[in-house]
């Protein structure tokens, strides 16, 4: 293993992605290399449809490449079981949609204790850390609140302690602010970038809000199947 893989938080490497049904294949892209280092914020943009979601779930595992391999944390995905790569995601890397996805029937605090919790660690320490995380984000006073009694940011920032409840390498953000005002899209993203200086996690957002982009160190395009970096004055 070279040491671009080994010393990355996630590298893509040759990575390809083509979608069959019958006969018909649909190329989305092919050949996209990228490489993530620890504590690193990339950005990826580009037109709607253009294989950012795709791209974002073969690099967190929650799908498989069409070619290339995806490396996290030095690992290579394609040569875990299932159990190993769903361990490696609940312990390496974090996720947030542009949909919170937090579970309607538990509170605030049980939603961020699962991922603990599955990873072993028992209900009360599950619980303490869920709870320090949730009070840092700003809901302290939420923590018996579910999902419906929150407003549209608390239960973004309810999904962002998930993502971050187990101290990633990485967060992986899907649209993170892209259901919410532009106001609080930029208390939750302004949110993210304070954990990530705070935990020194990495953070890969898609995002079709530029202006927010340009405040990452890196911005990516996906166009036409190619993943180029942006000069920050074509941002």
């Amino acid at each position: 293993m070279n040491e671009s893989i080994r010393s990355a938080v996630i590298h893509a490497e040759a990575l390809g992605k083509t979608y069959a049904e019958g006969k018909l294949r649909t190329p989305v892209f092919d050949g996209l290399e990228l490489n993530v280092q620890p504590g690193e914020t990339v950005a990826i943009v580009g037109a709607s449809g253009a294989g950012k979601s795709t791209l974002l779930h073969l690099l967190g595992g929650l799908d498989t490449p069409t070619s290339g391999e995806v490396y996290v944390a030095g690992k290579k995905m394609s040569s875990l079981s299932d159990a190993a790569r769903g361990q490696l995601r609940n312990t390496s890397l974090g996720f947030v949609y542009q949909f919170h996805h937090l579970l309607p029937e538990f509170t605030a605090l049980e939603n961020v204790m699962m991922p603990v919790m599955l990873g072993g660690t028992g209900a009360a320490d599950a619980a303490a850390r869920a709870k320090a995380l949730l009070e840092s984000v700003g809901l302290g006073h939420r923590l018996e609140h579910k999902p419906g009694e929150l407003s549209g940011g608390e239960r973004q920032r309810a999904a962002v302690a998930r993502a971050l409840v187990n101290q990633p390498a990485c967060v992986l953000g899907d649209e993170p602010t892209g259901n919410l005002d532009e106001k609080t899209a930029a208390t939750v993203f302004d949110l993210m970038l304070e954990l990530n200086r705070a935990q020194k996690t990495s953070l890969v957002l898609v995002t079709h809000d530029r202006r927010l982009a340009r405040r990452l160190d890196r911005v990516l395009e996906l166009h036409e199947g190619k993943l180029r970096e942006l000069a920050p004055d074509a941002v």
